[in-house]
């Protein structure tokens, strides 16, 4: 692997820009990458639920991951998931694949390892028998996707994690501060961080000693994300207030996401269309489109408000 020093900061969840007639639109990609960079990236998350993984194939996982890792270099690390498939045997080779490309660290998906009704016991033989099918070099991570369901991990689990020394980072989705703390405690020492996903939450944790932000609103704003994550400490009354206009923004994601934010960067010349495979665009209604111009017009008042 190319690294396994992972900073702090801010992990955009990165979007699959597509062509009209449905293929990955590489040309807007590179320009997607170029955007997140100028913006203060500390790190990018590719092939994740963000970017669609589990509507692209495994070849274009594959390729996704090697072009943004190939376009970033060694300017910031670059994770890439796409660890879809239900088969031990198949996910292995997803694995070894995806570390193949040179990406920084390969990120498991929680619900891949056991069903709903399954123990982390399970869950834990499971990942047991994964990590001996796949070379002990390739730097991993966990990222709790909702889909197809959400397995939250549980303490014991992020223990068995953090203790075996192959994990450095976590995509954190839990949405509750107390069980983030419990955490970032239990992974203390270890080479495990945890980056938090949740931005009602993310102040609180910051402070804890979470390790960053990775989440879908770095497609809009995520130099005022990186603008909180420097300053929680220096300052602290006015990262109150950015971070509670980072949670009220945040209400936008809810809105037919990725379509919205590919919306949004499309009409700012960073995209060539809004299609997706997860949901058709073409829904996204005018007042859809006037909410994101807003919460521009809004964003650029706090930037000048807090010299961002």
């Amino acid at each position: 692997m190319a690294t396994k020093t992972f900073p702090g900061g801010i992990y955009p969840t990165m979007l699959t820009p597509f062509t009209q007639d449905n293929k990955v639109d590489y040309v807007s990609l590179g320009k997607l990458i170029d955007w997140y960079m100028e913006e203060g990236s500390d790190g990018l998350f590719a092939v994740c639920q963000s970017s669609e993984m589990f509507y692209l194939s495994l070849e274009e996982r594959i390729q996704v991951a090697k072009f943004v890792k190939e376009h970033v270099g060694d300017r910031v690390p670059v994770i890439s998931s796409g660890h879809v498939s239900y088969s031990p045997e198949d996910q292995a080779e997803e694995v070894k694949r995806i570390a193949d490309t040179g990406v920084d660290a390969v990120i498991l998906v929680t619900n891949r390892l056991a069903d709903a009704s399954e123990s982390d016991d399970v869950w834990i033989e499971h990942l047991s028998k994964l990590l001996n099918k796949i070379p002990d070099d390739i730097a991993l991570g966990f990222y709790e996707c909702p889909y197809p369901y959400k397995r939250v991990m549980s303490l014991k689990t992020v223990k068995f994690c953090a203790d075996t020394g192959r994990f450095y980072f976590l995509k954190d989705t839990c949405c509750d501060a107390a069980m983030i703390r419990e955490r970032i405690q239990m992974a203390k020492g270890s080479n495990l961080k945890i980056y938090n996903a949740n931005t009602a939450t993310l102040l609180e944790t910051l402070r804890y000693g979470a390790s960053g932000y990775s989440g879908i609103m770095a497609n809009f704003q995520t130099k005022e994300y990186k603008w909180l994550y420097e300053n929680y400490e220096k300052k602290p009354k006015e990262a109150e207030e950015v971070a509670a206009f980072l949670t009220m923004s945040s209400f936008i994601e809810t809105h037919l996401y990725p379509a919205i934010a590919k919306n949004h960067l499309m009409r700012n010349g960073i995209l060539g269309a809004d299609r997706c495979r997860t949901c058709n665009a073409a829904d996204l209604t005018a007042t859809n489109q006037s909410e994101t111009d807003q919460l521009v017009l809004i964003t650029k008042a706090v930037d000048e408000q807090y010299g961002i």
